[in-house]
């Protein structure tokens, strides 16, 4: 299976439609968060998605509205919104768990959790799935510019429990590109441009 993924696109039109351009070559398209910015702006991108003639997994963000996604993606049969939720294609688990893991800003857009409530929503996760997350895992693609690791602790803890097969994250704009691995497990802190994956 030929995986599309990115992240991160906060209302790029361009990188949106470069998505496009490049999915029917992919089995399925993976967007792990952040399609608006600051809970604005999503719309004219799910627009676009919504063109895509392949299953388009999408993971709410920090700045994404949740119901606003999974709103948009009533009676649009490819489109798959996942937050503590598991999809299946061809034989593979999809395990989706968006917002900001753990809480970082008070501001009223910002989508987050506690790592407590991300504990319990990645109990779902199957074993051997494919694993996509808007937050990194802690102390993996997940450093700041400023030296500050920022991912996830619950996030790390299904990482070296339940062992996926991938993980694709994103939300930490001065990690993005980076790559690390835990176990047998690749990840990837995707970022607004095209990435491939094989599984």
């Amino acid at each position: 299976m030929r995986i599309l993924a990115t992240s991160d696109l906060h209302c790029d039109l361009a990188a949106t439609q470069a998505l496009v351009g490049s999915a029917g070559q992919a089995d399925v398209v993976v967007v792990a968060g952040d399609l608006a910015t600051k809970g604005q702006g999503a719309a004219p991108l799910l627009d676009l998605l919504r063109t895509i003639p392949r299953p388009v997994i999408l993971v709410p963000g920090n700045h994404d509205r949740l119901a606003e996604m999974r709103s948009y993606c009533t009676g649009w049969r490819d489109g798959h919104v996942l937050h503590g939720d598991t999809l299946r294609f061809q034989d593979i688990a999809f395990f989706g768990l968006g917002a900001e893991i753990p809480r970082r800003t008070d501001e009223v857009w910002n989508f987050a959790m506690t790592e407590p409530q991300a504990a319990r929503a990645l109990a779902a996760c199957p074993p051997a799935a494919v694993l996509v997350t808007h937050t990194p895992p802690k102390g993996l693609c997940d450093r700041q510019k400023d030296g500050r690791h920022e991912g996830s602790s619950a996030i790390l803890d299904v990482l070296q429990n339940k062992a996926p097969r991938l993980h694709l994250c994103g939300h930490i704009h001065a990690s993005f590109g980076q790559s690390a691995q835990v176990g047998e497990c690749p990840v990837h802190n995707l970022g607004p441009t095209l990435s491939w994956f094989t599984v």
